[in-house]
């Protein structure tokens, strides 16, 4: 059951990344950019 989630989960997040680039708004792309890298630092420093 978890595997099942965490592939939507990851879905979701890719199609989210998808309908970001494909509205070709500049601001869009550079804050979903941001926050994905915002994202990964501090939750590495979270999950050690």
């Amino acid at each position: 059951m978890s595997n099942m989630v965490r592939f939507f989960y990851h879905l979701a997040r890719l199609l989210n990344d998808i309908e970001k680039l494909s509205s070709s708004d500049p601001k869009k792309i550079a804050r979903r950019i941001k926050n994905k890298v915002i994202g990964r630092k501090i939750g590495s420093k979270i999950y050690r």
